[in-house]
């Protein structure tokens, strides 16, 4: 089980001190799928980065499976059991993602039947893929779905993606997301999504929505799905097809 008590968060720039995080408490339980969305710059990311230990929090204690992390590392976090998927993952030039997959799954050598599940499950083709280097010949997408399936073969016991649907194609998302299905029908980790996308906020045990800082609403997918569908974020002018302009 995660824990997260009162996680503050704050910068100063030019003599000022701005609040990113104000005060969140959540607790994610074992096997569970947790939603993260909200509107850009709500602090959705920064949250899912100081659970993976990328940044420390200004306040606030962080629990996970009965161990305080707060002031531990990433590198004690990912022993601990906790991965990170990243908005814009790195490259990294002379690995092949065979070789990744080993490094995430902790085998010296990865069997290749085994390699090529990972990434079929991330909708890669794994012929394609496998012996392939993670460098610059990879697009983002590509790259995105390959840090995904390093994830899964490291079957940790804590799960964060951030955006995992930010540059797949229509395809590959479809898949993904009947992953990130059977992964929770297993219940075997703990996941929490960064998302903006009904079909991966549906999959949801709860949901949080993180608006300037906090913690705005929270409550079942079943609860909170048609009440995000059904709010405007911002009155916008509306166009008709005859040129009429209305506020929704």
């Amino acid at each position: 089980m995660l824990e997260l008590k009162n996680i503050t968060y704050s910068v100063s720039a030019e003599g000022t001190e701005s609040d990113i995080l104000r005060g969140i408490d959540l607790t994610v339980a074992d096997g569970s799928l947790l939603v993260l969305t909200g509107p850009n710059g709500g602090g959705k990311t920064t949250l899912a980065k100081i659970i993976m230990g990328l940044v420390t929090p200004t306040g606030g204690q962080l629990i996970w499976n009965g161990t305080d992390i707060t002031g531990l590392g990433i590198t004690e976090r990912a022993r601990l059991g906790i991965s990170y998927g990243f908005q814009q993952p790195p490259r990294f030039k002379g690995i092949r993602v065979r070789d990744l997959l080993s490094i995430a799954s902790g085998k010296k050598l990865l069997p290749r039947a085994e390699a090529c599940s990972y990434l079929t499950q991330v909708g890669l083709c794994a012929r394609d893929y496998i012996d392939r280097e993670v460098d610059a010949s990879l697009s983002g997408g590509e790259v995105k779905r390959i840090e995904i399936a390093t994830i899964l073969a490291r079957q940790s016991g804590l799960m964060i993606f951030d955006e995992p649907e930010a540059g797949i194609d229509l395809w590959s998302f479809a898949r993904l997301t009947e992953t990130f299905e059977e992964l929770h029908g297993k219940r075997e980790t703990t996941m929490i999504i960064i998302s903006h996308q009904e079909r991966i906020i549906s999959l949801a045990d709860e949901i949080a929505v993180i608006d300037g800082g906090v913690i705005a609403r929270r409550g079942s997918a079943q609860e909170m799905l048609p009440t995000l569908l059904g709010v405007a974020v911002s009155p916008c002018p509306v166009i008709s097809e005859r040129g009429e302009q209305n506020v929704k």
